[in-house]
Order: C-alpha cells, then structure tokens, then sequence
C-alpha cells in the first residue's frame, strides 16, 4: 500500500484500469453523432482525467473544442442550499452538443445545475462523463451518460480528487486509510 505524505493510501483504481476505461468510453462517446462538439470540463477535480477522456477522445476520431467552467456549492454548514458559478465558460453553446466531464457523480446537484443551464443557454445536448458514480449518495434523479466506475461509498483521493488540495496527483484513485 503506497504512502503518501505520511498516509497509507489503498488503490481502488489502478492508472491501467483508468486508461483503459478512458479508452472504451471516448469510443463509445464518438459512436454518437455529435454536432459542433464543446466539451466542458468541471474544475477543479476533473482536470486530470478530463485531460485523459479529451485525448482518449481525439484517438477515437473526435476534434471537440474544450471549456472550463468552476462551480461551488454554498450554504450553512454542511447543508448544500444551491450552486453557484466561480468562473465560467467563455462560448457560445447554443444549438451545439455538450460533453460536461466531472471527477464525480454524488448528489448530484453539482452536474444537474450545469447540465440545466447549458439547456437555458440553448445547448441541442448535454451529455455527462465521469470517472465515478457513487450512486449511493445521489439525490434525486441524475444519470450519467458515461460512467467509467461505479465508486462504493468511500471517501476517495487521487487522479484529480483531493483533500485539503492534498493527494490530487496520484496516478490512480485510491482510499485514504490512516497514517502510515
């Protein structure tokens, strides 16, 4: 089990079985017609394996043009009360189609606020891609088109994730497990 900053951190995803899943999924991606492709990448967890999914991408035959929009969930305490826009994308969506790549799928309120204001904006499509599913944690309704994992319920680091911005450049994903 590797240590990292004083902590054993157990992989649950390997960087193999993370480049292989990027692979399958931009094919599966480029076997639906796409019109005037934007893929938006949601900051700040997703960067890496949004970096990936976009390469993986290009070698399955797609040229799409990249985003980055950064959104943040405010309220009192641990209590979400809603989203708000940090920084956001800088292009024109209307009648295009729309790939949002997160790290994560939980509550899932992060992604229906991003994928209900590209609708607002007047995208044709939104689909959504996401290294992991953790469906134990969603409220209400929200399905990913694209999932690369379905992530049990467990706090996870690495490959983009972090805690206290602690951990995010680890190769794979992995589950913090206590000091070393």
């Amino acid at each position: 089990m590797p240590v990292v900053r004083g902590k054993l951190i157990e992989p649950l995803f390997t960087p193999e079985m993370i480049a292989e899943r990027n692979r399958t999924m931009a094919v599966e991606i480029a076997a639906n017609p796409k019109k005037d492709l934007l893929v938006i990448s949601i900051l700040k967890g997703s960067f890496i394996f949004a970096a990936d999914l976009i390469r993986a991408l290009h070698d399955a035959g797609l040229a799409p043009e990249v985003e980055f929009i950064t959104l943040s969930s405010y309220g009192k305490g641990t209590q979400s009360q809603g989203v708000k826009i940090i920084k956001d994308i800088d292009s024109d969506v209307g009648d295009r189609d729309i790939l949002l790549i997160d790290d994560i799928l939980e509550s899932g309120r992060t992604l229906r606020f991003a994928r209900d204001l590209m609708y607002e904006r007047g995208a044709r499509n939104v689909d959504i891609a996401v290294l992991l599913d953790k469906r134990s944690r969603r409220e209400g309704t929200l399905d990913a088109d694209y999932v690369g994992f379905v992530c049990p319920d467990y706090f996870v680091v690495g490959y983009g994730m972090d805690v206290a911005y602690a951990f995010r450049e680890l190769p794979f994903v992995g589950i913090v497990k206590g000091d070393a």
